[in-house]
């Protein structure tokens, strides 16, 4: 008995907005910028490059070398991209272990004269 395998395809499993911000926050934790360009361009492609190209403002070709992963595209491009996607970028505080700053506390004199 042979074992037939299959193509993983992302992008059926990335049907709504909360699926794909799940999908890219993971991504985005490998630190690696090709691999979240290469994931937010297989999202636009599932989507429908040209339907994103236009609700981004941007020219499909652009769209398409503005997502390649050797490219360094402009953070608004990026930003645009993900609203057309319907999703957007949440920063967290980074919980890494550090010694607290002492904290300065300001004091006012007053002076009379």
């Amino acid at each position: 008995m042979s074992t037939k395998i299959t193509a993983f395809d992302v992008s059926e499993y990335l049907d709504d907005e909360n699926m794909i911000a799940e999908y890219l926050s993971a991504i985005l934790e490998e630190n690696d910028p090709a691999l979240l360009l290469s994931a937010i361009g297989d999202i636009a492609k599932a989507r429908g490059m040209s339907k994103i190209a236009s609700e981004s403002g941007l020219g499909r070709e652009s769209l398409y070398k503005a997502l390649n992963s050797d490219s360094k595209p402009r953070f608004d491009t990026v930003i645009k991209v993900l609203s057309a996607l319907g999703v957007s970028i949440k920063f967290n505080a980074r919980h890494i272990n550090r010694t607290p700053r002492r904290s300065r506390k300001k004091t006012l004199s007053l002076h009379h004269t």
